[in-house]
């Protein structure tokens, strides 16, 4: 059955060539870990991506639940980590995630630096890494807030003076952020809205162009 489903698809669309394309690609022997014990280091970037995916399939799940207003976002976290089938754990992925692909994210930008990865014709490639690097931390500091518990509470109050430290464009960023002149239910709706729309779409859109360039330019061999 499936494999008639997978012809009137293929008929149509041509789908073989494409996916053909991606499995078949060679893998530079540089980063083959069967022969270079080293090319370990290689594998950071791949490693982020899977955590991104489990971060992106968690946090879908955990939004049927979360209620983002200041009246029913701490029930609702409460609901799912002990009422909801295995909410806890899905909710300790992402929790613990969120810090994970941070870490991978920074060993995989070192070992671009070290490697010399950066330099041309890949100068764009580093840009766009160290965007979806700033955006990585964006979620983990929108995201923090969402339990609206007293840690995340205070913990979003100095993140936000912090950036209202910032010359000349603090106080912008402050209002910005808060959405009025205290950390309140605007705050609340507005980290969600930035954490589960803005910041997602942009994440794709960079992840988008990221591997495509390394499709294009090929992965950098060592120095």
């Amino acid at each position: 059955m499936f494999k008639s489903v997978y012809n009137w698809i293929d008929e149509r669309l041509d789908v073989t060539p494409l996916w053909r394309d991606v499995a078949d690609h060679e893998v530079p022997e540089h980063v083959n870990p069967a022969h270079h014990f080293s090319a370990f280091v290689y594998c950071f970037g791949g490693l982020t991506f899977f955590i991104t995916v489990i971060q992106i399939l968690s946090g879908m799940f955990l939004t049927m639940y979360y209620v983002p207003d200041i009246i029913n976002a701490y029930a609702s976290v409460d609901y799912l980590q002990h009422k909801v089938p295995f909410g806890s754990i899905v909710r300790g992925m992402h929790h613990w995630g969120a810090s994970l692909v941070i870490v991978m994210m920074f060993l995989h930008t070192l070992r671009v630096f070290f490697t010399g990865s950066y330099k041309a014709p890949r100068e764009m490639n580093w840009v766009v890494g160290m965007l979806i690097f700033f955006i990585m931390l964006g979620l983990g500091f929108t995201g923090y807030l969402l339990p609206w518990d007293n840690k995340a509470y205070f913990a979003t109050k100095v993140g936000i003076q912090i950036a209202n430290s910032v010359p000349y464009i603090g106080e912008y960023i402050k209002i910005f952020l808060q959405g009025g002149e205290i950390v309140g239910a605007t705050t609340l709706t507005r980290f969600f809205a930035i954490h589960v729309f803005f910041l997602p779409g942009a994440l794709l859109a960079l992840l988008a162009a990221h591997f495509l360039m390394i499709r294009k330019q090929g992965i950098a061999g060592p120095l």
